[in-house]
Protein backbone atom coordinates (compact mmCIF):
# COMPACT_ATOMS: atom_id res chain seq x y z
CA UNK A 1 0.00 0.00 0.00
CA UNK A 2 1.43 3.24 -1.21
CA UNK A 3 -0.32 5.09 1.78
CA UNK A 4 -1.77 4.09 5.42
CA UNK A 5 -4.81 6.37 5.77
CA UNK A 6 -8.34 5.20 7.15
CA UNK A 7 -10.80 7.14 5.27
CA UNK A 8 -14.36 6.76 4.22
CA UNK A 9 -14.62 4.58 0.88
CA UNK A 10 -17.00 4.07 -1.54
CA UNK A 11 -18.42 0.47 -1.84
CA UNK A 12 -20.08 -0.87 -5.11
CA UNK A 13 -22.93 -3.14 -4.47
CA UNK A 14 -25.60 -4.64 -7.35
CA UNK A 15 -29.10 -3.70 -6.55
CA UNK A 16 -31.78 -5.55 -8.43
CA UNK A 17 -32.79 -4.13 -11.50
CA UNK A 18 -31.03 -1.12 -10.51
CA UNK A 19 -27.20 0.38 -11.07
CA UNK A 20 -24.94 -0.06 -8.35
CA UNK A 21 -25.86 1.50 -5.31
CA UNK A 22 -22.57 3.31 -3.01
CA UNK A 23 -22.53 2.00 0.13
CA UNK A 24 -20.06 4.32 2.55
CA UNK A 25 -17.27 1.94 4.65
CA UNK A 26 -14.74 3.47 6.72
CA UNK A 27 -11.72 1.75 6.58
CA UNK A 28 -8.20 1.10 4.42
CA UNK A 29 -8.17 -0.14 0.84
CA UNK A 30 -5.61 -1.60 -1.22
CA UNK A 31 -6.58 -2.91 -4.79
CA UNK A 32 -4.53 -4.16 -6.90
CA UNK A 33 -1.52 -2.66 -5.31
CA UNK A 34 -2.77 0.77 -5.88
CA UNK A 35 -4.30 3.18 -4.40
CA UNK A 36 -8.11 3.60 -4.27
CA UNK A 37 -9.53 4.96 -7.37
CA UNK A 38 -12.38 7.44 -6.70
CA UNK A 39 -14.68 4.75 -8.15
CA UNK A 40 -14.51 1.26 -7.14
CA UNK A 41 -15.68 -1.85 -9.34
CA UNK A 42 -17.10 -4.51 -7.54
CA UNK A 43 -14.73 -7.37 -6.93
CA UNK A 44 -12.28 -9.04 -4.17
CA UNK A 45 -10.90 -6.05 -2.13
CA UNK A 46 -8.78 -5.62 1.07
CA UNK A 47 -10.52 -3.42 4.30
CA UNK A 48 -8.86 -3.00 6.73
CA UNK A 49 -9.36 -0.80 10.11
CA UNK A 50 -6.75 -0.10 12.81
CA UNK A 51 -5.07 -2.90 14.40
CA UNK A 52 -7.74 -5.32 12.51
CA UNK A 53 -6.44 -8.17 10.32
CA UNK A 54 -7.36 -7.50 6.56
CA UNK A 55 -10.67 -9.20 5.19
CA UNK A 56 -10.77 -10.14 1.63
CA UNK A 57 -14.44 -9.69 0.02
CA UNK A 58 -14.88 -13.04 -2.29
CA UNK A 59 -16.65 -12.38 -5.31
CA UNK A 60 -19.87 -13.76 -5.77
CA UNK A 61 -20.23 -16.31 -8.97
CA UNK A 62 -23.07 -17.77 -10.87
CA UNK A 63 -22.65 -20.41 -13.83
CA UNK A 64 -25.28 -19.93 -16.40
CA UNK A 65 -24.98 -23.07 -18.80
CA UNK A 66 -23.42 -26.51 -17.72
CA UNK A 67 -22.25 -28.05 -20.58
CA UNK A 68 -18.62 -29.73 -21.14
CA UNK A 69 -17.35 -25.96 -20.97
CA UNK A 70 -19.74 -24.39 -18.52
CA UNK A 71 -18.45 -27.72 -16.34
CA UNK A 72 -14.78 -26.81 -16.79
CA UNK A 73 -15.47 -23.51 -15.81
CA UNK A 74 -16.94 -24.55 -12.37
CA UNK A 75 -14.40 -26.50 -11.81
CA UNK A 76 -12.15 -23.42 -12.08
CA UNK A 77 -13.73 -21.17 -10.23
CA UNK A 78 -14.09 -23.67 -7.22
CA UNK A 79 -10.10 -23.62 -7.41
CA UNK A 80 -9.72 -19.82 -6.99
CA UNK A 81 -10.00 -18.72 -2.81
CA UNK A 82 -11.34 -15.37 -4.26
CA UNK A 83 -14.23 -16.70 -5.90
CA UNK A 84 -18.05 -18.47 -4.16
CA UNK A 85 -20.01 -19.58 -6.33
CA UNK A 86 -23.93 -18.92 -5.61
CA UNK A 87 -25.81 -20.55 -8.43
CA UNK A 88 -26.12 -22.29 -11.15
CA UNK A 89 -28.78 -22.04 -14.25
CA UNK A 90 -29.52 -25.11 -16.94
CA UNK A 91 -32.51 -25.73 -18.70
CA UNK A 92 -31.70 -29.75 -19.18
CA UNK A 93 -33.99 -31.88 -17.29
CA UNK A 94 -31.66 -34.25 -16.39
CA UNK A 95 -29.50 -31.46 -14.46
CA UNK A 96 -32.31 -29.60 -12.60
CA UNK A 97 -32.64 -30.23 -9.15
CA UNK A 98 -29.34 -31.70 -8.89
CA UNK A 99 -25.88 -30.61 -7.68
CA UNK A 100 -23.91 -28.55 -9.03
CA UNK A 101 -20.88 -30.88 -7.94
CA UNK A 102 -22.45 -34.26 -9.02
CA UNK A 103 -23.16 -32.46 -12.35
CA UNK A 104 -20.04 -31.63 -13.09
CA UNK A 105 -18.59 -34.62 -11.77
CA UNK A 106 -16.07 -33.38 -9.43
CA UNK A 107 -14.44 -35.44 -7.04
CA UNK A 108 -15.32 -33.30 -3.96
CA UNK A 109 -19.45 -33.16 -4.89
CA UNK A 110 -21.98 -32.49 -3.44
CA UNK A 111 -21.25 -28.77 -3.48
CA UNK A 112 -24.82 -28.00 -1.91
CA UNK A 113 -25.35 -26.06 -4.83
CA UNK A 114 -28.12 -26.72 -6.91
CA UNK A 115 -29.08 -26.79 -10.59
CA UNK A 116 -31.80 -24.19 -11.43
CA UNK A 117 -33.90 -23.81 -14.60
CA UNK A 118 -35.19 -20.55 -13.20
CA UNK A 119 -32.61 -17.99 -14.38
CA UNK A 120 -34.50 -15.42 -13.27
CA UNK A 121 -34.53 -16.53 -9.71
CA UNK A 122 -30.82 -17.56 -9.46
CA UNK A 123 -29.44 -14.08 -10.78
CA UNK A 124 -31.50 -12.01 -8.62
CA UNK A 125 -29.33 -13.24 -6.21
CA UNK A 126 -27.03 -10.28 -7.76
CA UNK A 127 -23.72 -11.93 -8.40
CA UNK A 128 -20.75 -9.90 -9.03
CA UNK A 129 -20.01 -12.20 -11.98
CA UNK A 130 -22.11 -14.46 -14.59
CA UNK A 131 -20.11 -16.96 -16.20
CA UNK A 132 -22.68 -17.57 -19.38
CA UNK A 133 -21.75 -20.44 -21.83
CA UNK A 134 -25.25 -21.13 -23.60
CA UNK A 135 -24.76 -20.75 -27.43
CA UNK A 136 -22.44 -19.31 -29.62
CA UNK A 137 -25.04 -17.53 -31.56
CA UNK A 138 -25.62 -13.90 -30.54
CA UNK A 139 -29.23 -13.41 -31.20
CA UNK A 140 -29.94 -16.49 -29.22
CA UNK A 141 -27.81 -15.55 -25.91
CA UNK A 142 -29.20 -11.59 -26.25
CA UNK A 143 -31.98 -12.03 -23.41
CA UNK A 144 -30.38 -14.24 -21.24
CA UNK A 145 -27.52 -11.87 -21.44
CA UNK A 146 -30.09 -9.00 -21.00
CA UNK A 147 -31.33 -10.39 -17.83
CA UNK A 148 -27.95 -10.45 -15.94
CA UNK A 149 -26.96 -7.56 -17.05
CA UNK A 150 -30.47 -6.31 -15.61
CA UNK A 151 -30.09 -7.19 -12.43
CA UNK A 152 -26.21 -5.53 -11.56
CA UNK A 153 -23.99 -8.64 -12.72
CA UNK A 154 -20.60 -8.38 -15.04
CA UNK A 155 -20.82 -10.91 -17.76
CA UNK A 156 -17.99 -13.05 -18.93
CA UNK A 157 -19.96 -15.32 -22.02
CA UNK A 158 -18.24 -17.81 -23.93
CA UNK A 159 -20.28 -17.01 -27.07
CA UNK A 160 -18.25 -16.28 -30.23
CA UNK A 161 -20.17 -13.76 -31.83
CA UNK A 162 -19.96 -11.67 -29.23
CA UNK A 163 -16.18 -11.92 -28.83
CA UNK A 164 -16.50 -8.68 -31.33
CA UNK A 165 -20.15 -8.06 -32.52
CA UNK A 166 -19.57 -4.51 -34.14
CA UNK A 167 -19.76 -5.54 -37.78
CA UNK A 168 -21.57 -8.75 -37.77
CA UNK A 169 -24.66 -6.96 -35.46
CA UNK A 170 -24.11 -3.56 -34.94
CA UNK A 171 -27.73 -3.10 -33.56
CA UNK A 172 -27.64 -5.98 -30.87
CA UNK A 173 -23.96 -4.53 -29.83
CA UNK A 174 -25.51 -1.39 -29.38
CA UNK A 175 -28.44 -2.49 -27.19
CA UNK A 176 -26.05 -4.24 -24.99
CA UNK A 177 -23.34 -1.71 -24.27
CA UNK A 178 -26.44 0.91 -22.94
CA UNK A 179 -27.97 -1.97 -21.39
CA UNK A 180 -24.64 -2.48 -19.44
CA UNK A 181 -24.37 1.15 -18.97
CA UNK A 182 -27.08 1.96 -17.50
CA UNK A 183 -26.58 -0.93 -15.06
CA UNK A 184 -23.04 0.14 -14.33
CA UNK A 185 -21.68 -3.16 -15.11
CA UNK A 186 -19.71 -4.36 -18.01
CA UNK A 187 -19.56 -7.83 -19.90
CA UNK A 188 -17.58 -9.72 -22.85
CA UNK A 189 -17.46 -12.32 -25.11
CA UNK A 190 -14.31 -14.50 -25.02
CA UNK A 191 -12.33 -17.71 -24.75
CA UNK A 192 -9.59 -19.05 -26.71
CA UNK A 193 -10.64 -18.75 -30.66
CA UNK A 194 -11.98 -15.66 -30.89
CA UNK A 195 -10.73 -14.76 -27.71
CA UNK A 196 -7.19 -15.13 -27.88
CA UNK A 197 -5.30 -17.01 -30.04
CA UNK A 198 -6.32 -15.68 -33.74
CA UNK A 199 -6.63 -12.24 -32.46
CA UNK A 200 -5.67 -10.53 -29.00
CA UNK A 201 -2.87 -12.71 -29.35
CA UNK A 202 -2.19 -11.34 -32.82
CA UNK A 203 -2.70 -7.81 -31.45
CA UNK A 204 -0.52 -8.21 -28.94
CA UNK A 205 2.28 -9.79 -30.84
CA UNK A 206 1.92 -6.39 -32.62
CA UNK A 207 3.57 -4.51 -29.37
CA UNK A 208 7.07 -4.98 -30.59
CA UNK A 209 6.49 -3.96 -34.28
CA UNK A 210 6.57 -0.41 -35.86
CA UNK A 211 4.21 -0.97 -38.61
CA UNK A 212 2.15 -4.16 -39.85
CA UNK A 213 1.46 -4.48 -43.29
CA UNK A 214 -0.19 -7.62 -42.98
CA UNK A 215 -1.49 -10.27 -40.40
CA UNK A 216 -1.87 -14.04 -40.66
CA UNK A 217 -2.98 -16.69 -37.83
CA UNK A 218 -3.03 -20.24 -38.20
CA UNK A 219 -4.42 -23.13 -35.76
CA UNK A 220 -4.31 -26.69 -36.30
CA UNK A 221 -5.81 -28.66 -33.80
CA UNK A 222 -6.70 -32.12 -33.59
CA UNK A 223 -10.28 -32.58 -32.40
CA UNK A 224 -9.95 -36.21 -31.61
CA UNK A 225 -8.74 -35.00 -28.58
CA UNK A 226 -11.93 -32.91 -28.12
CA UNK A 227 -15.52 -33.59 -26.84
CA UNK A 228 -18.16 -35.06 -28.16
CA UNK A 229 -20.02 -32.13 -29.55
CA UNK A 230 -17.26 -29.84 -31.05
CA UNK A 231 -16.58 -33.15 -33.15
CA UNK A 232 -19.86 -33.02 -34.56
CA UNK A 233 -20.12 -29.32 -34.82
CA UNK A 234 -17.30 -29.36 -37.27
CA UNK A 235 -18.70 -32.57 -39.18
CA UNK A 236 -16.54 -35.36 -37.99
CA UNK A 237 -17.80 -38.49 -39.56
CA UNK A 238 -19.78 -37.20 -42.12
CA UNK A 239 -20.16 -38.21 -45.70
CA UNK A 240 -18.27 -34.91 -48.29
CA UNK A 241 -21.92 -34.34 -49.49
CA UNK A 242 -23.81 -34.36 -45.89
CA UNK A 243 -21.47 -31.76 -44.70
CA UNK A 244 -21.50 -29.86 -47.78
CA UNK A 245 -24.76 -30.25 -47.05
CA UNK A 246 -24.31 -28.84 -43.38
CA UNK A 247 -22.18 -25.75 -44.15
CA UNK A 248 -25.24 -24.72 -46.21
CA UNK A 249 -27.59 -25.03 -43.56
CA UNK A 250 -25.13 -22.99 -41.30
CA UNK A 251 -24.50 -25.82 -39.20
CA UNK A 252 -21.05 -27.28 -39.52
CA UNK A 253 -18.79 -23.92 -39.08
CA UNK A 254 -16.42 -22.98 -36.60
CA UNK A 255 -17.94 -19.85 -35.39
CA UNK A 256 -15.83 -16.55 -34.69
CA UNK A 257 -13.42 -15.98 -37.64
CA UNK A 258 -14.99 -13.16 -39.01
CA UNK A 259 -15.06 -11.75 -35.52
CA UNK A 260 -11.63 -12.04 -35.34
CA UNK A 261 -10.53 -10.88 -38.57
CA UNK A 262 -12.44 -7.51 -37.58
CA UNK A 263 -10.99 -7.26 -34.06
CA UNK A 264 -7.55 -7.45 -35.81
CA UNK A 265 -8.15 -4.67 -38.81
CA UNK A 266 -9.56 -2.45 -36.34
CA UNK A 267 -6.80 -2.91 -33.52
CA UNK A 268 -3.97 -2.69 -35.91
CA UNK A 269 -5.40 -0.27 -38.14
CA UNK A 270 -5.27 -1.97 -41.35
CA UNK A 271 -8.52 -0.97 -43.66
CA UNK A 272 -10.19 -3.73 -44.28
CA UNK A 273 -13.55 -3.33 -46.20
CA UNK A 274 -14.97 -6.92 -47.04
CA UNK A 275 -14.41 -10.17 -45.05
CA UNK A 276 -14.80 -13.34 -46.57
CA UNK A 277 -14.83 -16.51 -45.62
CA UNK A 278 -14.82 -20.64 -47.19
CA UNK A 279 -15.56 -23.11 -45.31
CA UNK A 280 -14.48 -26.85 -46.92
CA UNK A 281 -14.18 -30.54 -45.52
CA UNK A 282 -10.87 -31.79 -44.28
CA UNK A 283 -11.47 -35.41 -45.71
CA UNK A 284 -9.69 -38.24 -43.98
CA UNK A 285 -7.33 -40.46 -45.89
CA UNK A 286 -7.57 -43.04 -43.84
CA UNK A 287 -9.59 -44.50 -40.60
CA UNK A 288 -9.76 -42.82 -37.51
CA UNK A 289 -11.23 -43.74 -33.85
CA UNK A 290 -11.93 -41.19 -31.53
CA UNK A 291 -13.13 -41.79 -27.64
CA UNK A 292 -16.88 -40.84 -29.10
CA UNK A 293 -17.08 -41.62 -32.83
CA UNK A 294 -15.36 -43.10 -35.84
CA UNK A 295 -14.26 -41.46 -38.96
CA UNK A 296 -13.96 -43.91 -42.52
CA UNK A 297 -10.82 -43.23 -45.39
CA UNK A 298 -13.17 -40.73 -47.22
CA UNK A 299 -15.40 -39.03 -44.91
CA UNK A 300 -15.07 -35.94 -43.43
CA UNK A 301 -12.81 -35.81 -40.47
CA UNK A 302 -13.42 -32.06 -39.76
CA UNK A 303 -13.64 -28.56 -40.96
CA UNK A 304 -11.02 -26.11 -43.47
CA UNK A 305 -11.83 -22.64 -43.02
CA UNK A 306 -10.25 -19.51 -43.59
CA UNK A 307 -11.73 -15.73 -43.40
CA UNK A 308 -9.59 -12.99 -45.35
CA UNK A 309 -9.88 -9.50 -44.54
CA UNK A 310 -9.55 -7.42 -48.19
CA UNK A 311 -9.25 -4.07 -48.83
CA UNK A 312 -10.00 -2.69 -52.03
CA UNK A 313 -9.47 -6.64 -53.18
CA UNK A 314 -6.42 -7.39 -51.48
CA UNK A 315 -5.46 -9.17 -48.99
CA UNK A 316 -4.54 -7.76 -45.62
CA UNK A 317 -5.35 -10.66 -42.94
CA UNK A 318 -5.39 -14.02 -43.30
CA UNK A 319 -7.37 -16.29 -40.58
CA UNK A 320 -6.79 -20.27 -41.26
CA UNK A 321 -8.24 -22.72 -39.21
CA UNK A 322 -7.94 -26.64 -39.80
CA UNK A 323 -9.88 -28.33 -36.82
CA UNK A 324 -10.20 -32.68 -37.30
CA UNK A 325 -9.98 -35.67 -36.02
CA UNK A 326 -6.44 -37.18 -36.45
CA UNK A 327 -4.64 -33.57 -37.52
CA UNK A 328 -1.06 -33.86 -37.97
CA UNK A 329 1.70 -31.29 -35.86
CA UNK A 330 -1.01 -29.19 -34.14
CA UNK A 331 0.23 -25.84 -33.49
CA UNK A 332 -0.85 -22.17 -33.13
CA UNK A 333 0.88 -19.64 -35.75
CA UNK A 334 1.15 -16.28 -35.84
CA UNK A 335 2.95 -14.17 -38.93
CA UNK A 336 3.30 -10.12 -39.05
CA UNK A 337 4.39 -8.68 -41.97
CA UNK A 338 5.92 -5.07 -41.46
CA UNK A 339 8.74 -3.48 -39.58
CA UNK A 340 10.21 -6.37 -38.06
CA UNK A 341 8.46 -9.39 -39.37
CA UNK A 342 7.23 -11.34 -36.42
CA UNK A 343 6.57 -15.02 -36.35
CA UNK A 344 5.19 -17.42 -33.14
CA UNK A 345 4.81 -20.31 -33.26
CA UNK A 346 2.83 -22.71 -30.07
CA UNK A 347 4.01 -26.18 -31.01
CA UNK A 348 1.21 -28.39 -30.23
CA UNK A 349 -1.53 -25.20 -29.87
CA UNK A 350 -3.36 -24.37 -27.05
CA UNK A 351 -5.88 -27.12 -25.67
CA UNK A 352 -9.63 -25.52 -26.90
CA UNK A 353 -11.16 -26.80 -23.61
CA UNK A 354 -8.70 -26.02 -21.11
CA UNK A 355 -7.95 -22.49 -22.50
CA UNK A 356 -11.55 -21.45 -23.42
CA UNK A 357 -11.90 -21.84 -19.39
CA UNK A 358 -8.88 -20.61 -18.53
CA UNK A 359 -9.75 -17.61 -20.66
CA UNK A 360 -12.91 -16.85 -19.49
CA UNK A 361 -11.94 -17.53 -15.62
CA UNK A 362 -8.86 -15.59 -15.66
CA UNK A 363 -11.07 -12.56 -16.93
CA UNK A 364 -13.03 -12.32 -14.06
CA UNK A 365 -10.72 -10.19 -12.75
CA UNK A 366 -10.34 -7.66 -15.75
CA UNK A 367 -14.23 -7.54 -16.37
CA UNK A 368 -15.10 -6.27 -12.70
CA UNK A 369 -12.30 -3.71 -13.32
CA UNK A 370 -13.52 -2.19 -16.69
CA UNK A 371 -15.38 0.68 -17.24
CA UNK A 372 -19.09 -0.22 -18.24
CA UNK A 373 -20.26 -0.82 -20.98
CA UNK A 374 -19.95 -3.68 -23.70
CA UNK A 375 -16.29 -4.87 -23.68
CA UNK A 376 -13.91 -6.98 -25.94
CA UNK A 377 -10.53 -9.18 -24.89
CA UNK A 378 -8.62 -6.62 -26.49
CA UNK A 379 -10.06 -4.24 -24.21
CA UNK A 380 -8.62 -6.41 -21.12
CA UNK A 381 -5.89 -6.51 -19.45
CA UNK A 382 -6.10 -10.31 -19.33
CA UNK A 383 -3.46 -12.24 -16.83
CA UNK A 384 -2.91 -15.25 -14.70
CA UNK A 385 -5.60 -15.83 -11.90
CA UNK A 386 -4.40 -16.97 -8.92
CA UNK A 387 -6.16 -19.64 -7.39
CA UNK A 388 -4.59 -17.83 -3.79
CA UNK A 389 -4.06 -13.96 -3.25
CA UNK A 390 -0.51 -12.71 -4.89
CA UNK A 391 1.74 -11.60 -1.97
Amino acid sequence: MTRAAVATIMRWRPAVGKKRAPIEWPGEFQYAGRSAPSEIPLCAFSVRKKSETIVKKKIRAIQYGIGPIGASIVKLLREKEAITLVGAIDTDPSKVGKDLGEVVGAADAPWGIRVSGDARGVLEQSADVVMHTTSSSLPKVMDQLLACLDVGSCVVSTCEELSYPYRTYPELAEKLDKAAKDAGVALVGTGVNPGFVMDKLVVTLAAVSQRIEHAKALRIVDASKRRLPLQRKIGAGMTVEEFRAKVKEGVIKHVGLPESVAMVADSLGLPVDEIIETIEPKVATEQIKTEFLTVEAGQAAGVHQIARGLSGGKELIYMELQMYVGAKDPADTVELQGHPNISLVIPGGSHGDIATASVAVNSIPAILEAPSGLRTSRDLAIGFFSPRPLK
